[in-house]
């Protein structure tokens, strides 16, 4: 979500307290959204519901049937989400941490091509997860580039990008919901909504993580206060 600019009140560029309330509510409910998602996904492969409603058992069985390739998604992109508060959490960050980042994430990223190959909203959901997948294996390629360089503002900034996208699928779950709860109004269905909802989810991470990173006298602050935080690494 776009809240994943800034963890525990800290602004995630600058380390520094000053972020709104809503944003530090919104980063943590991201991170707990992607959290249950993944462990009610594994238990769902584990122990398949058959008391769940139809279209809930349709999607256990399709991810079911792939479980090698789900797993080998899911989990890299939890231990990614959860290390997120420990990078961005203080000033300095934790460096141990923040190089995990970069190896799971092209976990994650490599996975979710594979997985696209079965995408239960066809070629919207393909196109989604193309575009957005890839402009997340993009940011994060920019931030190891410019952490390799020495360029902690470049780095933590593309970071930033990359976390945002990361957390949208958190964005999409309520997304779905809605498409759920009005599924007997509509009747669609989730090949017919998934794709959407893959859209409108990382839209709306990607778009509010620029207009944060864009917004109005932060950017120069943000130069002077990253470049400090890092002299003190």
């Amino acid at each position: 979500m776009k809240s994943s600019v800034i963890s525990g009140g800290r602004d995630l560029v600058t380390g520094r307290a000053a972020a709104p309330v809503w944003l530090v509510t919104g980063f943590w409910i991201s991170i707990a959204i992607s959290v249950a998602v993944v462990v009610r996904r594994l238990v769902a492969i584990v122990h398949p519901s058959q008391t769940a409603p139809p279209q809930m058992v349709a999607l256990d069985a399709a991810f079911a049937s792939h479980a090698a390739l789900t797993i080998a998604h899911i989990v890299p992109a939890m231990a990614f989400v959860l290390l997120t508060p420990f990078v961005f959490l203080r000033r300095t960050g934790a460096v141990w941490a923040e190089r995990l980042l970069f190896p799971l994430g092209a976990v994650v990223g490599v996975t979710a091509y594979a997985m696209n190959t079965y995408s239960i909203g066809g070629w919207i959901e393909r196109s989604a997860v193309l575009f957005f997948n890839s402009l997340f294996l993009f940011s994060l390629a920019r931030a190891y580039g410019y952490m390799r360089r020495g360029e902690p503002l470049l780095k933590r900034r593309w970071m930033t990008r990359a976390v945002g996208i990361l957390l949208g699928i958190a964005t999409t779950r309520p997304v779905m919901g809605i498409f759920f709860a009005t599924s007997r109004l509509t009747h669609l269905e989730p090949r017919q909504f998934f794709g959407i909802a893959f859209w409108i989810g990382f839209s709306i991470n990607t778009i509010a993580v620029e207009l944060w990173l864009h917004s109005r006298g932060r950017q120069s602050q943000t130069e002077r206060m990253a470049v400090r935080s890092e002299m003190q690494l």
